[in-house]
């Protein structure tokens, strides 16, 4: 570079901004305050000359000499434009953007407004937790003259049921392909309503000890969620589902295969209830996830047994298996080693033709899982990346269908119960799903708030300011356990009690009665229709003959499924046409 732009640049090519001059009559206003705060510097600098025992004087001497100085910083640095043009005041925006999403939640939004959850569904969720009264005066602050507006029609002769404690038995159902007769020999009465898979490590110490001694006092299960069993666990006694993630905490090898013997000692212990495979999860389906080395504390490691600040990596997907048929085998390998408890998996729905494998999976072996827990997209309590949670797997309805149909299709829906999760807050939301096909629906979120989470959204920061998402130890001493155990027990048994009220209504004995049948659905300002009229209902063993009269789901991607792999057995997909699930 040559002539005078050549003063411009240095050695790597990157041009020199000098610091501009502020001299008048061009003297920028983006600077005046920076120029005000220069001003003040020198003001307080001849206050201190001149009456040097006036602490007023110092005060101001260090406050401007302060911002000053945050001023030249502001004109040097390079990594915030904003701050170069605006020294000082160029601040202000980002305290303001930094405190949004709390003058938002707190001032703008309206009770209704969905950001994940509303006002109004923390506010019940609140209300419910404490103990309090959560009816609401002066009727419905919904407009239910808009599209997608629900309601469950109730009967004139509403049902009067002497309890809230409304339960389903998970295993044991007869296998006629088993030799026992039987898939499962311990099986268990769980609570319609449970805590959804929340690991620790992701919440704080006396997050889980708060959870699992609600879960002890409300008779009800606590999931452990993938970083497995850990001694805060362990305290309270409360029932637990232990799931078993792609890393294989708490029953791993050291190279991270899968440890038969390790598994015994945690699935044979009488508070483990069930057991559960994690394929995948609402939050983050088809993505792995480390946990990077300093977060891997002592406490952290006995419970996944990794080691002490080494990065724990959880794969994308399971190396104790590799193909549908082999996975079915594994469940039933994990069935015998705890002892015969009820042993399933979870997952969020992706391509149809892989979950539609792992049904021929089981027609092919004869094996059954005892329950699956299917998670819908809009769920996760867990930060993930932001395209993850917006675009990828399939929300609760339609994955919920899918599971549930396909089953009901080849015979199987008798020996599998459903358990569902995914933004699910009041009774009305575990009608809804249970009549889309769920038995029971498991809240994490909603457990939280019951803990005192006031959807900060910094979950993934260490900074959680209730206590529930966070290692620090002072942070968590915020959350006081025997309270907050009280919470939970409230938020579960007021919430069955809501759900008691409409069955009741409804004129049932019981949730699992509750069909798509009674709930309606506006679809335009001048008509409704029965749920049942919108979405796909297959028939018992349609699956099993010609698929004509199918859903075009079945109809495209059934007879691609292969119990050997996950892989379609097409090399070409068919041509894509609508296949929504709902429809």
């Amino acid at each position: 570079m040559k002539g005078p732009d050549r003063a411009l640049y240095d050695a790597a090519g990157t041009r020199r901004d000098p610091i501009p001059t502020p001299t008048f009559p061009f003297f920028p206003a983006r600077y005046s305050a920076f120029a005000l705060c220069v001003a003040g510097l020198a003001a307080s600098i001849a206050a201190v000359v001149l009456l040097p025992l006036a602490w007023l004087a110092w005060i101001a001497l260090a406050l401007f000499a302060a911002l000053t100085g945050v001023g030249l910083h502001d004109l040097r640095q390079e990594r915030h434009a904003i701050l170069r043009n605006y020294p000082v005041i160029g601040h202000l925006r980002f305290l303001l953007e930094y405190i949004r999403p709390e003058m938002r939640q707190y001032f703008i939004e309206s009770d209704s407004e969905a950001a994940p959850f509303s006002r109004a569904q923390r506010s019940l969720v609140y209300q419910r937790a404490k103990g309090e009264p959560d009816n609401r005066p002066f009727g419905t602050q919904l407009n239910v003259t808009l599209s997608g507006y629900e309601w469950i029609n109730h009967s004139m002769q509403p049902t009067t049921l002497a309890d809230h404690d409304f339960r389903i038995v998970i295993g044991g159902t007869p296998n006629p392909a088993t030799p026992s007769g039987f898939t499962c020999t311990q099986p268990y009465s769980a609570s319609v309503f449970n805590i959804s898979a929340m690991s620790f490590g992701a919440l704080s110490a006396n997050a889980v000890l708060a959870l699992n001694k609600g879960a002890k006092m409300g008779g009800f299960a606590h999931d452990t969620g993938e970083g497995s069993i850990s001694q805060h666990h362990r305290v309270h006694g409360g029932d637990l589902i232990w799931e078993i993630g792609s890393g294989y905490f708490g029953c791993r090898n050291d190279d991270g295969s899968f440890s038969d013997d390790r598994f015994v000692v945690n699935a044979r212990d009488p508070q483990v209830k069930m057991i559960e495979i994690k394929l995948s999860q609402g939050a983050k389906p088809g993505h792995g996830g480390v946990l990077p080395g300093p977060k891997v504390t002592a406490e952290i490691s006995a419970a996944r047994g990794v080691p002490v600040g080494i990065d724990c990596i959880s794969p994308s997907s399971h190396s104790a298996f590799s193909t549908p048929v082999e996975m079915m085998h594994f469940v039933a390998k994990l069935r015998e080693l705890s002892g015969g408890k009820p042993t399933g998996f979870k997952l969020c729905i992706g391509h149809p033709w892989e979950w539609f494998a792992i049904v021929k999976a089981m027609l092919a072996t004869g094996i059954t899982p005892d329950f699956i827990v299917v998670d819908g997209a809009e769920g996760g309590t867990g930060a993930a990346p932001v395209e993850f949670i917006d675009h990828v797997g399939a929300p609760l309805q339609e994955g919920l269908l899918l599971v549930h149909n396909t089953l009901v299709g080849v015979g199987l829906r008798s020996r599998v119960k459903i358990g569902c999760a995914g933004k699910v807050i009041t009774a009305f939301d575990l009608a809804r799903m249970m009549a889309l096909g769920a038995d029971w629906c498991n809240a994490g979120r909603g457990f939280m708030m019951a803990l005192g989470c006031i959807q900060a959204q910094s979950c993934h920061t260490g900074h959680c300011p209730t206590g529930v998402t966070t290692q620090d130890p002072v942070r968590q001493q915020a959350l006081v356990v025997p309270d907050k155990a009280d919470r939970v027990r409230n938020f579960h048994r007021s919430t069955l009690h809501a759900l008691q009220e409409l069955v009741q209504a409804a004129g049932l004995d019981h949730p699992q009665q509750i069909t798509a049948h009674h709930i309606v659905r506006r679809i335009s300002d001048t008509e409704v229709r029965l749920l049942s009229n919108l979405i796909m209902q297959v028939r018992p063993g349609a699956l099993l003959g010609p698929l004509d009269h199918q859903h075009t789901v079945f109809r495209m991607y059934w007879p691609l499924a292969d119990a050997q792999s996950f892989q379609p057995m097409a090399q070409d997909l068919p041509e894509p046409v609508d296949h929504a699930l709902a429809a």
